[in-house]
């Protein structure tokens, strides 16, 4: 690794939040402890960004009495606020979470190590789902099987340096879902155009909260979440307005 830089974070952790209040508690937690502990042990410093996505919970006050920075982004969606995020970010190396996912301790160090080696642009830590409803085993099977035959990774958690970021510009602000796997796509074939291929930490798994998944009726959460409809008017506000308005939280 590089000396580290003083008063100046290395890496750079961003998480979009809408009305999170009641994730951010038992989840956020994780993301502080991976960061210390690769804090303690490299040197360096690092930062944990909040992204209040015009939240009308107390998301904002919440993730700054836990220790994270709070920026606002008044504008619905989350590429636009990942984005935002990343510009207020200081770190080289960024990391993106999404607000109710436990976090592996060895998260950030692991993250940070296969980008500051120089060998690669970025990655991704793929989740683990624990469903309970067969519909929902159903839906993770056609996902899986979608990322086999073409790879990509979900936003959950991705990362990548600053360079790649800016030189991709970032993500897709208008698209209002799949602009993750959008983003994680031109990652891959930057990697692969500058020889510094995306890395699975397929070691580590992030765990999201299955709470689309339990709660909605099956034939709700296997319509808006499944493969295909995914990819539907992915621009289209008015066709997203029930998971970004009427989604469970």
């Amino acid at each position: 690794m590089n000396p580290p830089e003083p008063h100046r974070p290395m890496v750079s952790v961003v998480i979009p939040a809408f009305n999170e209040a009641g994730y951010l508690p038992d989840h956020l937690p994780t993301v502080l402890d991976s960061l210390r502990t690769w804090e303690k042990d490299s040197g360096h410093q690092g930062e944990v960004i909040v992204v209040d996505n015009a939240s009308t919970d107390d998301t904002a006050a919440l993730a700054a009495g836990l220790g994270a920075r709070v920026v606002a982004e008044p504008v619905r969606g989350i590429g636009r606020a990942r984005n935002t995020g990343a510009a207020a970010a200081h770190g080289r190396f960024l990391v993106f979470i999404d607000a109710d996912v436990l976090f592996p301790i060895e998260g950030i160090a692991d993250a940070v190590a296969a980008m500051d080696s120089g060998c690669s642009v970025g990655g991704a830590i793929p989740p683990h789902y624990a469903p309970t409803k067969r519909a929902t085993r159903l839906l993770f099977a056609m996902w899986a099987l979608m990322r086999r035959f073409k790879g990509g990774a979900q936003g959950v958690t991705q990362f990548c340096t600053r360079d790649a970021f800016a030189a991709l510009g970032g993500y897709e602000a208008e698209m209002y879902m799949s602009e993750d796997v959008e983003f994680f796509a031109r990652l891959t074939r930057y990697g692969r155009n500058v020889g510094r291929p995306i890395v699975y930490l397929s070691h580590l798994r992030v765990i999201p909260s299955p709470r689309r998944f339990e709660t909605w009726p099956s034939w709700r959460m296997i319509w808006w979440t499944n493969p295909v409809v995914a990819q539907l008017a992915p621009r289209s506000r008015r066709f997203w307005n029930r998971w970004y308005d009427k989604t469970v939280r």
